[in-house]
C-alpha cells in the first residue's frame, strides 16, 4: 500500500508573527504547509526558513484582498496538490490610531480594514473550499480576536472594556462578522467532514500590537494549531482560546 502524503495546509498571512509560528508548529507536526502573503521574497524566505529546521514548506503568494491573487493561488495549489486539508485564515490589518473615540475613525480604515480582514478572508476561503472538500477531514480556521467578542466588550472587568482598545471600533466589527461568517459556513459544512471554527490567539506581543501583549508568538500560535489538527470527533462552529470557549 502506498505511504498517504501527509496533510497539506495553508495559512495566510504566514511570513512573520502568529501566522509563521503557527505554519512552523503546523510544519513541527508534520504537515506540509504552504505559507501565503502578499510579498514574494518574504513568504520564500519564510518558507526556507522552516525548510532549514527540516520541515516540509513552500511559498504562496497570495494578496487575500485581491481576486485575482486567490483565483491564481487557488489554481496553483489545485494543480500541484489537486486537494487542501487545513485553511488558516490569519492574515488581517488594524490600521486604526489608539487613543481616537470610535467615531472619530475614518470611514476609510472602516472600507480598508472590512476589505481584509472579513472580505478577503470569504474570498479566500470560497476559492479554497472545493480543494478543502476533497480532503478526509477539512479544517478551517479563522483567527478571530477577543475584540470580536461583543459580550466582551460590555464586560468591565475585560482589558476589552477600555479606551485603548474602544479605538479599535472597525477592527472589532470586522473580527465580530467573521465570527459570524465562521458560524454561517459551519453550519453549511455540518454534513461534511469540514469543520469550521474561529479561534482568540490571545493578547500577542506582535508588530500589529506595537510590541504589547501578555503572550508570545509560541502561545499565541497554539490556539490555532490545535484547531487546525482537531480530529474527527471535534467540534465545528465554535470560538475558542486555549481550550476555553470565548463568549461570542
Amino acid at each position: 500500500m502506498p505511504d498517504l502524503p501527509p496533510p497539506l495546509a495553508l495559512v495566510t498571512g504566514a511570513n512573520r508573527g502568529i501566522g509563521f509560528e503557527t505554519a512552523r508548529q503546523l510544519a513541527a507536526a508534520g504537515v506540509h504547509v504552504l505559507l501565503a502573503g502578499r510579498d514574494r521574497e518574504a513568504v520564500t524566505a519564510a518558507a526556507k526558513t522552516l525548510r532549514d529546521e527540516g520541515r516540509t514548506a513552500a511559498p504562496l503568494v497570495l494578496d487575500i484582498a485581491d481576486p485575482d491573487s486567490v483565483r491564481t493561488a487557488a489554481a496553483q495549489v489545485e494543480e500541484a496538490h489537486g486537494r487542501l486539508d487545513i485553511l488558516v485564515n490569519n492574515a488581517g490589518i488594524r490600521i486604526e490610531e489608539y487613543g481616537r473615540q470610535p467615531s472619530e475613525q475614518p470611514l476609510d480604515q472602516w472600507r480598508e480594514t472590512f476589505e481584509t480582514n472579513l472580505f478577503g478572508t470569504v474570498q479566500v476561503t470560497r476559492a479554497f473550499l472545493p480543494l478543502l472538500r476533497k480532503s478526509p477531514a477539512g479544517r478551517i480556521v479563522n483567527v478571530s480576536s477577543l475584540l470580536g467578542s461583543v459580550t466582551t466588550h460590555n464586560d468591565p472587568d475585560s482589558y476589552a472594556y477600555s479606551p485603548m482598545f474602544k479605538s479599535l471600533p472597525a477592527y472589532s466589527a470586522s473580527k465580530s462578522a467573521l465570527n459570524s461568517w465562521t458560524v454561517h459556513l459551519a453550519y453549511e459544512l455540518r454534513e461534511t467532514p469540514v469543520k469550521v471554527n474561529a479561534v482568540h490567539p490571545g493578547y500577542t506581543r506582535t508588530g500589529m500590537n506595537d510590541g504589547a501583549g501578555d503572550l508570545d508568538v509560541t502561545e499565541g500560535a497554539r490556539t490555532s494549531v490545535t484547531m487546525a489538527l482537531l480530529g474527527d470527533d471535534g467540534p465545528t462552529g465554535t470560538y475558542t482560546h486555549r481550550g476555553e470557549t470565548v463568549p461570542w
